[in-house]
């Protein structure tokens, strides 16, 4: 819509991500007015959410407003808090003909209410800070642009072990992230050892003292990301700094450019 604000550049600030493995009733409340805002129909959103739900819709309710559209509030009610985000994928491909962006409308409810997910091409992935979004994301657009398929995959596979429902896949993030930065510095360093034998037989790979980050990342993974220890799973914030650092370093030695010496 051409709204005031859009046509002048204004734009809230994002609120602090306090939402991300929950669905409050605010959010679920927004999600069916952005519906309604695309040109969805009550009928359209019951026909989906029984679908999600396996029930059948109530016959006796013929009028779009306001029996169906109160149908659909007590069946959006009815949803676990991963189903609601089910709701919201299924809805960005039924809105894919509408003239008012489904996805641009609910990424700016989110980042308004403070929600961690984001949808992008009608799939929903874990969103960040600023500062993490833009370092992976160019991290992945820099490994593409180079062909460095394996590395961008690695880190994309992070981003969507992030964003598992009903729950993260932390470990999976973590390995995949460092396999990612791991897959480069090979590359960079022209050797198949490890990360952290890279960094220490090629100290000029990262400056001082980034190499001894770097080293107790690698170190960390091991532990977490590897080798588990009962009763100590790493926790999602934890995944998300690890996916974070193998962004911003990624992109970092693909800058590069060049083979260090061997």
């Amino acid at each position: 819509m051409d709204r005031f604000s859009s046509r002048h550049g204004y734009e809230r600030p994002d609120a602090e991500i306090t939402i991300r493995h929950e669905a409050p009733p605010e959010l679920r409340d927004a999600i069916i007015t952005i519906a309604y805002r695309c040109q969805l129909k009550p009928s359209n959103l019951r026909d989906i959410l029984c679908s999600i739900l396996y029930r059948a819709p109530d016959r006796n309710n013929w009028s779009e407003f306001p029996n169906i559209d109160g149908e659909v509030r007590e069946l959006v009610e009815d949803l676990e808090w991963f189903e609601v985000y089910d709701f919201v994928e299924a809805l960005a491909a039924a809105c894919h003909r509408s003239e008012v962006s489904f996805e641009n409308e609910v990424n700016r409810g989110f980042r308004r209410m403070g929600v961690g997910w984001q949808l992008i091409d009608g799939r929903l992935e874990v969103r960040g800070a600023e500062t993490f979004e833009v370092t992976v994301r160019q991290g992945i657009e820099q490994l593409q642009q180079q062909g460095k398929r394996t590395a961008s995959g690695e880190l994309r596979e992070a981003l969507r072990d992030l964003s598992r429902r009903p729950q993260p896949e932390v470990t999976g993030a973590i390995q995949h992230a460092l396999a990612a930065l791991e897959c480069v510095a090979r590359d960079v360093g022209c050797s198949k050892d490890t990360l952290g034998d890279l960094v220490r037989r090629h100290p000029e790979l990262f400056p001082r003292p980034v190499d001894e980050v770097v080293i107790k990342a690698w170190g960390y993974t091991s532990n977490f990301g590897r080798h588990l220890q009962e009763g100590q799973p790493p926790q999602f914030e934890e995944a998300e700094l690890m996916v974070g650092l193998s962004g911003a370093l990624c992109r970092y030695l693909s800058r590069r450019g060049t083979h260090v010496n061997r």
